[in-house]
């Protein structure tokens, strides 16, 4: 046999060869790990979504003042007090009529809206009325990578 012959007849990539392709598609996978960046792309989309729910809530509040002629529900004050059992209460006077259930935090019970009033809740969202101009302010203090996320009607 002939040492042509002896070429021609081993298939196969050497361990060499295969650890270098393991090594390429693990750069590969990190680089495309890092641009792509699971974990900011979540706290965006937590972001996302307490942007809709502090609008939801403050559009709730604006129909509410507009239905009973400028009154504001009971539990605003000018001192900002979360939007809870314990804090403003506004889920009895805007549940289902002004807002179909109350948005909460997704950070909060899972996210879990609130549609029953009778039950202990926490929103994790904050409510304030200024002092000079009689504003509204709800804002989401649970705000993730340092933005802030506040609306003011």
């Amino acid at each position: 046999m002939t040492s042509r012959n002896k070429l021609s007849i081993q298939k196969g990539f050497t361990l060499i060869e295969l650890l270098v392709v393991i090594g390429i598609l693990a750069v590969l996978l990190a680089i495309t790990l890092i641009a792509i960046n699971p974990a900011n792309q979540f706290a965006k989309a937590n972001n996302t979504k307490r942007r809709s729910d502090v609008n939801a809530i403050l559009n709730a509040v604006n129909q509410y003042m507009a239905d009973n002629k400028g009154v504001l529900p009971t539990g605003i004050g000018t001192t900002a007090s979360t939007i809870a059992d314990t804090g403003a209460d506004l889920c009895t006077v805007l549940v289902p009529r002004y807002i179909a259930a109350l948005p909460v935090d997704p950070q909060t019970n899972s996210g879990a809206e609130v549609t029953d009033c009778g039950a202990a809740y926490d929103t994790n969202y904050e409510i304030v009325q200024s002092t000079g101009d009689s504003r509204i302010t709800v804002s989401a203090p649970g705000a993730e990578l340092t933005e802030t996320i506040a609306v003011t009607r």
